[in-house]
């Protein structure tokens, strides 16, 4: 893929707020929030750091990481302090998390976005040059409505042997990611937009859900917009990647369909992601799990939470760094000489983030 168009997949000019255009002509360096995770969090987020540093980048880190009590002031393993310091910096990155086992708290991530109102999450699935895969030139965009849906958390046993969990569409969520997926579009010139549901079951609320990106649609005259069954959109994807440009879809579609894509160009460990929130908000995020049967052992591919990096200091405006470590990252990748075992090398992570360092 030219690099131009990667540039385009992992742009992100849409800012909720116009302050943060601010941030790339300041001298003083952005303090951004840093969840580096468990598992092999720390590692990778370490080989963030170093790499961020070797480019330069005006990033002060503010780290934050997940307490071995639950703060019942969110009912979760994250502090609220944890919470304020995205609130105060408005942006920020996470490696993985895992909740504990255990009772009465809530999820790691479904806090996050819950208590900062992550209201789109954005992967973008992209071929990387020299990475072989069973699909070539895939390029599409997947915009994940992230706070209702089946995951609204709101379950109960009505008798014995029967449970009910509750699916919430509201009007107002569906029409704020549909905005964000048709400007995301628009910003980026890409050409259309698919709604991903079941409205041919669940007539109610996936129903709600498409008559809300009906009317965004009717805004945006120039992007086309389809509306795809989500069963028929997976075999869609599979068969050939390039029948889609922007998908925009309900919480539990998006989760699934995103790991789907993450598939099409090499795994999760490869795909960055980003949350979008109210108030100009950003956390971007690796979204592969913490892996700790090898933690600690070298053995992480930081590739995914750097790429989320990436989409973070594009947020930022620095077009110039993220420029500058994402074609260190791709060529690294591309020349083969070092890669960790997920991507068929042998390379510990230290070695591939030297590598990425030599290519600044």
């Amino acid at each position: 893929m030219a690099l131009h168009l990667m540039r385009r997949t992992l742009g992100s000019r849409y800012f909720a707020n116009p302050d943060l255009r601010a941030f790339s002509s300041s001298s003083t360096p952005i303090r951004a929030t840093l969840f580096p995770g468990d598992g092999i969090g720390p590692e990778i987020s370490e080989s963030v750091k170093q790499i961020f540093q070797a480019a330069e980048v005006p990033i002060e880190w503010e780290e934050h990481y997940v307490g071995t009590e639950i703060d019942p002031r969110t009912q979760s393993f994250l502090t609220w302090e944890s919470l304020e310091s995205v609130r105060r910096n408005r942006v920020g990155l996470k490696g993985p998390m895992a909740t504990p086992i255990g009772k009465g708290h809530r999820s790691l991530n479904l806090t996050l976005r819950k208590e900062l109102s992550l209201y789109a999450n954005v992967r973008p699935c992209y071929s990387l040059p020299g990475y072989k895969t069973r699909y070539d030139n895939v390029n599409l965009i997947t915009i994940r409505e992230n706070t209702e849906g089946e995951y609204s958390g709101l379950e109960h046993q009505v008798v014995r042997g029967v449970v009910e969990s509750l699916k919430i569409i509201t009007r107002h969520a569906s029409l704020r990611v549909a905005e964000y997926a048709f400007h995301y579009a628009k910003v980026h010139g890409r050409e259309r937009v698919s709604a991903i549901h079941k409205a041919n079951i669940m007539q109610k609320t996936d129903g709600l859900f498409l008559k809300c990106c009906r009317e965004v649609a009717e805004k945006y005259p120039e992007i086309k917009y389809e509306e795809v069954v989500i069963d028929n959109c997976c075999m869609m994807l599979v068969k050939n990647p390039a029948l889609f440009d922007v998908l925009v879809m309900p919480n539990l579609y998006g989760d699934i369909i995103s790991d789907l894509c993450a598939g099409l160009i090499g795994g999760l460990g490869l795909t960055p992601s980003c949350n979008i929130g109210e108030g100009g908000i950003a956390l971007a995020e690796a979204v592969h799990g913490s892996a700790p049967d090898i933690a600690g052992k070298n053995l992480a591919n930081p590739t995914a939470l750097l790429l989320s990096g990436v989409t973070m200091l594009r947020h930022l405006d620095f077009h110039d760094k993220a420029d500058r470590i994402q074609n260190a990252i791709l060529n690294t990748i591309a020349e083969g000489k070092y890669r960790t075992a997920d991507l068929g090398g042998s390379s510990k992570t230290t070695e591939f983030t030297a590598a990425i360092i030599d290519h600044l």
